[in-house]
């Protein structure tokens, strides 16, 4: 029995890699869509959307079943919960990914305010940083789990920059404002996604050692933690 369930675990670790993979290629494709103003390629993301909201009940399913079923304890009670939180996390960053496909349906005819650098690096290390984030996860890498989270500042960085450098445009010439506003909410989308890619590590972490710690790339105390 405890042999179909480690299975059954397996499993729903492979599933949420499914999840978080589509995630990972709606938010890139989200991103190239607007560079490129490809409307198309916006709109399909919205089905894509759909899809992941499916794999995501799905899942959610799955462990509820387990859940209700094996009344796991301790360890595999923790990976069941958190499992929940996780596919929630991933759930949400597919919104943030429709988001930025919403955007570029709804700038119509609009040429971009400039063209796009800083923000497609924020898609491509946040995107990284979700793939080693659920890497950890599957493999219970707690030390993983805890470095990850640092690397937000550069998130945060890249996310001021773009907010500094829009603002410039719109102080020489107010007219700008609106597709100011619309690659700032596309900045703001990625640089969201990127502090729930810290919720997924700070759930690993719960897994394997039962400790719900917040992990903060400030927080000195979280760090001399063992």
């Amino acid at each position: 029995m405890r042999k179909a369930f480690e299975t059954e675990l397996q499993q729903v670790k492979d599933e949420v890699l499914v999840l978080g993979s589509m995630v990972e290629q709606a938010v890139l494709d989200s991103v190239e869509a607007l560079k490129k103003r490809n409307i198309d390629a916006s709109r399909s993301i919205l089905e894509t959307d759909k899809r992941i909201n499916l794999k995501r009940f799905e899942i959610e399913s799955q462990l509820m079943v387990l859940i209700a079923t094996q009344q796991p304890m301790a360890h595999d009670l923790r990976f069941l919960a958190s499992s929940l939180e996780i596919i929630s996390e991933l759930e949400r960053m597919g919104d943030y990914a429709k988001g930025i496909a919403n955007i570029n349906i709804r700038m119509g005819d609009q040429a971009l305010l400039k063209p796009l650098i800083d923000i497609p690096r924020m898609a491509q290390k946040g995107v990284d940083m979700l793939h080693r984030a659920l890497t950890a996860f599957v493999n219970e890498d707690v030390a993983a789990a805890r470095a990850i989270p640092v690397e937000d500042d550069e998130i945060d960085a890249l996310y001021n920059q773009i907010y500094r450098e829009l603002m410039t445009f719109v102080i020489s010439d107010p007219k700008t404002i609106e597709r100011a506003n619309w690659l700032i909410w596309t900045a703001h989308n990625l640089e969201r996604l990127a502090d729930r890619v810290t919720n997924i590590c700070e759930r690993t972490v719960f897994i394997v050692t039962g400790e719900m710690v917040e992990i903060s790339a400030s927080d000195d105390e979280f760090w001399k933690q063992k």
